[in-house]
């Protein structure tokens, strides 16, 4: 009988964000979690309970069972602490979810590796819908590539391969489209606490910007005073962060920006 991939038991290396809601949405859609790992035993015990598995604060506990370990640490940490991560893995598939990290960091390190990459933002308190979240796969064989793509086929309906480098500009995009833009609604609200408004008069706002680029380029759908330079509100605005000189510089420069792009149209 030919088995299915959700038989491959699967040990996560990270407790964090990303690593909570993958396990989870694993758990969900029949995957067995054989362990988690995290540094701290809170995090681990957390994540492993959810999930039906075991933990270990240890790397040199990680069980050999697994035969796909899926690695969702912090950069820093996953360079430092890769030589323990791959110890005694055999024959193993060993994947990392970040971004910015190529996949020949694995390459003579272990036999079977890749990037197994769901790009989306992520937190602990909220539970996301796969289905909807693009995965980017890579690995160092086709027949894992299929592997991974059969994994990420159960949570998504979007899955793509998707080489290093390409992922690396994809990880950059999404820096701007949503950490930068979640800044500025951080901007946003510190200036409505001055005058005692509730940040969320902003998410019909909020909510219309980002429906408007599911039908128009981005470019077609940018609004306000800096499209059309109208320098008695750009100037107002100015004068209104005289107190704030880091935010009254990003606000020029922004709205320069803007024209910019407009006038190349």
């Amino acid at each position: 009988m030919k088995r299915s991939v959700q038989d491959t038991p699967i040990i996560f290396i990270g407790a964090g964000n990303l690593a909570t809601n993958l396990a989870m949405a694993l758990y969900r859609n029949g995957f067995r979690i054989v362990q988690v790992y995290s540094r701290t035993v809170e995090a681990a015990r957390t994540l492993a309970q959810a999930v039906e598995a075991g933990y270990t604060t240890e790397l040199s506990e990680v069980s050999a069972e697994g035969r796909l370990y899926i690695v969702s640490l912090k950069d820093d940490a996953f360079v430092q602490l890769l030589p323990a991560i791959v110890a005694n893995k055999g024959d193993a598939l060993l994947v990392h979810t970040a971004g910015s990290i190529p996949m020949n960091i694995w390459e003579g390190k272990v036999s079977r590796y890749g990037v197994f990459y769901p790009m989306q933002t992520f937190s602990k308190q909220r539970i996301v819908d796969f289905r909807a979240i693009p995965f980017f796969i890579e690995s160092n064989s086709q027949e894992d590539t299929e592997l991974l793509k059969a994994i990420a086929s159960v949570l998504s309906e979007k899955v793509y391969e998707a080489t290093s480098e390409q992922r690396k500009n994809l990880h950059l995009a999404a820096v701007f489209t949503c950490n930068f833009t979640n800044h500025m609604y951080t901007l946003a609200a510190d200036l409505l606490k001055k005058y005692d408004i509730p940040f969320d008069v902003m998410l019909p706002l909020i909510d219309e910007t980002a429906r408007k680029v599911h039908e128009l380029e981005p470019q077609q759908a940018q609004t306000g005073p800096a499209v059309r330079y109208d320098e008695n509100v750009i100037n107002e605005h100015l004068s209104m962060l005289s107190d704030e000189p880091e935010m009254q510089e990003l606000y020029r420069w922004i709205s320069q920006n803007i024209h910019r792009l407009k006038n190349k149209q």
